[in-house]
């Protein structure tokens, strides 16, 4: 009998952020697959570690101690990372993109959110990090490329960013099994994806996917006396400098960028160096830019600000896609004043916890208008808003549009 929803869900529940723990997790499910245990996940946890200790030991061991798939940048196999955004519909002026984020964690409510994604047929779809438990080729497989697999492929594009999860294998997974199924049209021709890092492209905007996961990881002990801080490699940089020229003040279309790991949160940890390394690239600009971010399991929308000296940017959280989506307020309560609007509305209690609704965001490029549109795995819109790029100055105007009551923090 396959296992219940709320069976699939909980697996999830009460998970921490460390590696061990989530190769325990991961190899927990060649556990419960191989002697078809239908228990609750302490009892199979317990059974696991009294039966298959070396193999979650040597599982761990691999690829906590093996070594980290070598890093991969462009220009690579003739491609520059940099893609003309196209519609799928050649009469159409309008392209639509859907962001999700800690999407890939193979439960029915990743489904739901897939074949929601599905039915609107977005041009591109880019999934933003985070392959639970440990990116690993039965994970890629589960989430995108086996045929029952429920991730959708946009007709002009489908592309990926690395987690912290991806590393967690050392991201052997992530570059061997899932980049080479990621691809972005070029005219007629369909490019595979080389990188974990891309820019898509238009007149007046530049969404710019960032590789923040690949420095997310260190070794042991090393990373207790020095944290990862989720800085962009010299080849990421270099290609942010002379490819996509992002210093160039000739050019004013507006920039969004994606990343997994958040560029500030109210909950957790978070990551100023990328944002500082690209207002150094960016000089005397002062740009406003749009950013989504994942990682934290929940809808938030924060006050535009900058961290440290990175740039002012209109900060969004997406990390809702597939987990178990958090609703607690931040445990300081000085955190509170960071957000705008944070979606707390409980769906259902699974084990005692409140969970929240999973969803995705929808962005529709028109022009100089940049439009989000935030569903919920319900199909409800539970917030619309748009950027409007100025082509004399790259300066942008936000207006927030619509939104549930509900969201007000």
């Amino acid at each position: 009998m396959a296992r219940s929803a709320e069976e699939r869900a909980g697996k999830y529940l009460d998970m921490g952020h460390s590696e061990v723990e989530n190769h325990a997790r991961a190899q927990q499910k060649v556990f419960e697959k191989h002697v078809g245990n239908k228990e609750n996940v302490t009892r199979v946890i317990s059974e696991f570690f009294k039966t298959n200790l070396l193999g979650f030991a040597y599982h761990y061991l691999r690829s906590r101690f093996g070594p980290r798939h070598p890093y991969q940048a462009y220009p690579r196999n003739g491609d520059s990372g940099v893609y003309r955004m196209q519609s799928a519909q050649p009469s159409s002026s309008e392209v639509s993109i859907a962001l999700l984020s800690d999407w890939a964690s193979d439960t029915a409510e990743s489904d739901q959110v897939g074949h929601l994604v599905s039915s609107y047929a977005p041009d591109y779809t880019i999934h933003m990090g985070d392959i639970y438990f440990v990116g690993s080729p039965s994970e890629v497989a589960e989430n995108f490329t086996a045929p029952y697999a429920s991730w959708y492929y946009g007709a002009s594009g489908s592309l990926v960013l690395s987690g912290n999860h991806e590393m967690y294998s050392n991201g052997n997974a992530f570059f061997t099994h899932l980049l080479p199924a990621m691809y972005a049209k070029d005219g007629d021709l369909r490019k595979t994806q080389q990188a974990g890092f891309f820019c898509l492209e238009n007149d007046y905007w530049r969404i710019i996917g960032l590789d923040t996961g690949y420095t997310s990881v260190e070794r042991p002990f090393l990373e207790i006396l020095s944290p990862p801080d989720c800085h962009l490699r010299k080849e990421q940089l270099e290609w942010l400098r002379d490819v996509v020229k992002i210093g160039d003040p000739a050019d004013k279309r507006g920039i969004v960028f994606l990343s997994h790991h958040p560029y500030f949160s109210a909950f957790r940890e978070e990551y100023k160096k990328p944002g500082e390394q690209i207002k150094a690239l960016m000089g005397d600009q002062e740009r406003v830019v749009v950013w989504f971010w994942g990682h934290d399991h929940r809808l938030v929308f924060y006050h535009s600000a900058s961290n440290g000296k990175g740039p002012v940017a209109y900060g969004r959280c997406l990390g809702h896609g597939g987990l178990p989506v958090e609703i607690r307020l931040p445990s300081e309560p000085g955190e509170i004043s960071k957000m705008q609007l944070y979606d707390r509305r409980v769906r259902k209690v699974v084990k005692h916890h409140e969970i929240g609704y999973n969803g995705f965001v929808m962005l529709k490029l028109n022009g100089p208008v940049l439009t989000a549109e935030y569903k919920d795995l319900e199909d409800t819109l539970v917030a619309r808003e748009a950027w409007r790029v100025d082509m004399k100055n790259g300066q942008i105007n936000w207006e927030m549009l619509t939104f549930l009551s509900e969201l007000a923090v």
